[in-house]
Parts: structure tokens; sequence; C-alpha cells
């Protein structure tokens, strides 16, 4: 079924760098050091700055109708995808990047686009630049792509920005996202807890790791619970395999992690916890 290879590409996403909790854990106990830099996004007047052009028919696909500079413009943008740069993109030509990737429509070119932020986000000195220009959620919502081989170039990119630590974050709420929109459809309950989820998901419900995970990881737990009520499902278990998301959700493990965030510092989450008690 569509919908659960659907779930198993956003469960894929959410599980990167999942084994890197230590590294979370440093990062979500502070460090604050020095300014927050760039917050570039590549948005339409973010392409105007970067050379792209944002009008017209063709907007993002590369045939820009119109005068010659824009159709020009347009060919350089698609140019770093092609192959032909062979040093490590600058923060310039990542912008150019990011936002040919946001704008265009064509599989073609989104799939390169994404091998190109892949392969840059390799380099330690990208990985902070393609944060900080907003890339993380253009890519992440690549995942939703019907097109195997763009989920898949998708992944490997956030693969690759995973390995620096602050991104490591924006990228599980980025996936989360995707998984809350999925778990709110109760006709997504069964093939969400059938997905196929490393155990290490349920590191995400530690009491260091950062709060808008953990308020994330709980609210998606407390979809699943709603979706299951109202579908009659919870007085009989379904037949899931070993290692699905229901037997991580709705095992003993998870209900001791959300047992303990009842006494998290942070008052929200602490609220949020002490409503699941009675449904684990």
């Amino acid at each position: 079924m569509g919908g659960a290879r659907d779930v198993g590409w956003v469960a894929a996403g959410l599980v990167l760098g999942a084994g890197a909790c230590y590294c979370i854990y440093r990062l979500t106990r502070g460090r604050r050091r020095g300014g927050r830099g760039l917050r570039l996004r590549p948005s339409r007047s973010a392409g105007e700055a970067a050379g792209c052009p944002t009008s017209g028919r063709g907007r993002g696909t590369g045939a820009v109708p119109g005068p010659g500079g824009d159709r020009r413009r347009a060919s350089s943008c698609e140019d770093l995808t092609n192959g032909s740069y062979d040093d490590v993109l600058n923060a310039e030509q990542l912008q150019k990047l990011l936002y040919l990737l946001e704008s265009t429509e064509d599989p073609v070119i989104i799939e390169r686009a994404l091998v190109t932020v892949g392969n840059n986000a390799a380099f330690s000195v990208n990985q902070a630049i393609i944060r900080e220009l907003g890339g993380i959620p253009i890519v992440g919502n690549k995942i939703n792509s019907p097109d195997p081989n763009i989920k898949e170039k998708a992944l490997n990119a956030l693969n690759n920005l995973s390995v620096n630590v602050e991104n490591q974050i924006k990228i599980k709420v980025q996936v989360l996202k995707l998984l809350l929109n999925l778990s709110e459809n109760p006709a997504m309950t069964e093939g969400l807890l059938g997905a196929q989820v490393d155990s290490s998901f349920l590191s995400l419900y530690d009491g260091h790791v950062a709060k808008e995970i953990l308020l994330r990881v709980l609210t998606l737990f407390q979809n699943i619970n709603n979706c299951l009520k109202m579908e009659g499902h919870l007085a009989v278990q379904p037949t899931f395999t070993n290692g699905s998301l229901f037997f991580l959700l709705y095992g003993e493990e998870c209900a001791q992690k959300i047992r303990a965030l009842v006494h998290h510092h942070d008052a929200e989450v602490k609220e949020k916890a002490v409503t699941m008690i009675p449904t684990i």
C-alpha cells in the first residue's frame, strides 16, 4: 500500500542521526556561544538576490519566458546541478541551488538538485550554511514526493546534513511535522503503526531531548491513540510485526519514558505527559 510506504520513508528520515543521542544531549544542555549568524531563507526575494528568476509561467523549470537575461539566469541555476561544479559550492551558489529546489516542479531537476545538496552537505562548512539558508525544511519536504528516487535523494541529503549536531534537531523536527500530519488521519493509522522503525526512535522520548521534539513525539502518540479510539481498535490489538512503531509505542520501555516525563522540568512537557498516563 502506498500509504505504508510513505510512512516508511518518513520513519526512515526520523531516525537519521538518532544514534547520536549524546551529541543531542550536549546541544540541548546549551551551546549558545556567539551570534545566530545568517538567517537567510531562499524565498522569492532570496531567489532574485541570488540571480534566479522568480516570475513567469516557467518559474523554476529553467524555461522562463521573457528577456534573455532571465533565461540565462535560470540556466545558471540549473547548471549547479549538472555536475560541472567539481569544487564545493559557496554560500551564494547554495542559495541559488536551494531556491531552485524549492521553486521547481520538474522531478529531474529536483533529483539532480538533491544530489548536489547531498554532495555538498558532506562538507562540514556547508552543513552549517545549508541550515542557515533554511535548506533543511526544503530538503525534508521532498520526502513527501511520490517519486521514490526523489525520496531517496532527500534522505541521502538529510543523512549528510545530520552529521552536524545542530542540524540533527532541525531534521527531527522537520520529519516529525510530516509524521504528525499523517498521525491526524485515521486512514493512515494502521500504516503508521505497521511501519518498521529503528529502536533508537524511543530515544526521542528521553527527558534531555529538546522540548520541541518531546512535545511533537508526545503529540504523535496522542494522535495515534485518538485515531485508534475513533476506529474502535483500542480494545482489539491488530497484528503488527516486531520492530514496528506499534511495538515501540505500546511497549513497556516507552511507557516508562512517558511516566518519567511527568516529572520533566518544563511545564508544557509535563502537562502533555500527564494527559497521556491513562493511555499507556
